[in-house]
C-alpha cells in the first residue's frame, strides 16, 4: 500500500500592458515547475498555497483565483518506498516579480506562455500551465 501524500502548486502569473508572463522555479534536482509544497496539519489548500509562495519566492502581495482548481495524480519512490502523490493547482495573480528564492531552488524566470511551455519540464505541469492560460484569457 503506497503512502499518500498531499500538496498544493501554484500557476502563478504577472500581468503588465496586457502581458502575462508565469513564474517558474528551477529546482535542484534539475527540473523546472512552480511553487509547490506539502499540505500541513491542519491547513486549508489555500493556507498551504500561500504559505508555500512565500517561503519558496518571497511574494507576500498576491490573490488566488476563483473558480481554477485543478488536482494531478502520480507514483513515485523515495528510497524503497512507493508514494501515490495527489497534487491541487490553484492559479495566483502577482502584484510584483520581485522573487526572493529558498534553498530549494537554484534560479527561476518570469516567462510569457510559449517559452513557459517549453522551459517545463514535465508533462502534468505543462498541461496546468495550458489549463491556467486558457482559463485568464
Amino acid at each position: 500500500m503506497p503512502t499518500k501524500e498531499k500538496s498544493a502548486a501554484a500557476v502563478v502569473f504577472y500581468e503588465k500592458n496586457k502581458k502575462k508572463e508565469f513564474l517558474l522555479l528551477h529546482y535542484s534536482l534539475g527540473h523546472w515547475g512552480f511553487p509547490k509544497g506539502h499540505i500541513e496539519e491542519g491547513e486549508t489548500e489555500e493556507q498551504a498555497l500561500l504559505r508555500e509562495i512565500k517561503e519558496e519566492t518571497g511574494l507576500k502581495k498576491v490573490e488566488i483565483i476563483p473558480g481554477f482548481k485543478e488536482k494531478t495524480e502520480y507514483f513515485y519512490r523515495n528510497k524503497k518506498e512507493l508514494i501515490h502523490k495527489e497534487v491541487v493547482f490553484m492559479l495566483v495573480k502577482s502584484m510584483s516579480q520581485k522573487i526572493t528564492l529558498s534553498f530549494e531552488h537554484i534560479g527561476y524566470k518570469w516567462l510569457e506562455y510559449e517559452d513557459a511551455i517549453n522551459k517545463l519540464t514535465f508533462e502534468n505541469t505543462k498541461n496546468m500551465l495550458e489549463k491556467a492560460y486558457h482559463f485568464i484569457n
